[in-house]
């Protein structure tokens, strides 16, 4: 499995047409502490870049956007009981959503990690 970025701090795993997304380490080790996160619903149907939640912590509150086009099919309810996750592992147990996807040419338009590295460096 592979795993892409957006300019707006979010990770992409994907295995088939099911992505799951998250928040990037350097948007945690940004935001300091989660306290707080807003799922979307499952079964929402997202948009590529709208707004599919919010992380909430002790310094500042941040969308969560949809990183690509598809359909809210499950939510991490071990992340909404703590938010914490986010921090401790933002690329395991951390994640937030997971989408099945209605445009997987999307794919291509997100980062790899080396242009991601390049972003935040």
């Amino acid at each position: 499995m592979t795993i892409r970025y957006t300019p707006e701090h979010e990770w992409v795993r994907l295995d088939g047409d099911l992505a799951t997304v998250g928040i990037t380490a350097h948007a945690q080790d940004a935001l300091g502490d989660v306290v707080f996160v807003e799922l979307p619903e499952v079964g929402k149907r997202l948009a590529r870049q709208d707004v599919a939640g919010v992380v909430e912590s002790v310094k500042a509150a941040a969308d969560v956007y949809a990183p690509l086009s598809g359909e809210v099919v499950e939510v991490n309810e071990a992340l909404r009981a703590d938010p914490s996750l986010a921090n401790s592992d933002p690329l395991g147990s951390g994640w937030f959503f997971k989408l099945r996807l209605s445009n997987p040419a999307e794919w291509d338009a997100l980062l790899d990690e080396a242009a991601y590295q390049q972003l935040t460096a």
